[in-house]
């Protein structure tokens, strides 16, 4: 399965910007979507999810009250909304899926099968 990440770009410190995810060939509201982000010379770190069951969703304490996920799952896509960027939110924006994750695992990196190829957010000061 091939994950599509895309929206990313150059914006400014208190801009917003939204990032989406499309997983052809798989049925995102059976899927756990989770969304990881690497910046340079720094390991690859949770950001946000959404479980498959009832759609409850996790954030990153550093992304809480800014970030915003959600699907739509009549077009197979995953968002994310994030707004009031600031410099150390620059990444590479990587979304992942999953079937079979349970809920305690949702913020592990390796608890995801399916990657996609990442999308570029950078924000100047």
């Amino acid at each position: 399965v091939q994950l599509q990440a895309s929206g990313g770009g150059l914006v400014q410190a208190g801009d917003s910007l939204r990032l989406s995810c499309i997983a052809p060939g798989r049925t995102i509201d059976s899927s756990d979507m989770g969304w990881f982000r690497q910046a340079p010379e720094k390991e690859r770190e949770f950001v946000a999810a959404i479980f498959r069951s009832g759609g409850t969703t996790r954030y990153a304490d550093s992304v809480k009250g800014r970030f915003t996920l959600s699907r739509d799952n009549a077009k197979n896509t995953v968002y994310l909304q994030m707004n009031s960027l600031k410099p150390e939110d620059t990444a590479i924006y990587y979304c992942a899926a999953d079937g079979s994750i349970i809920m305690s695992s949702m913020a592990v990196r390796n608890a995801y099968a399916y990657w996609g190829q990442g999308t570029l957010v950078t924000v100047s000061s």
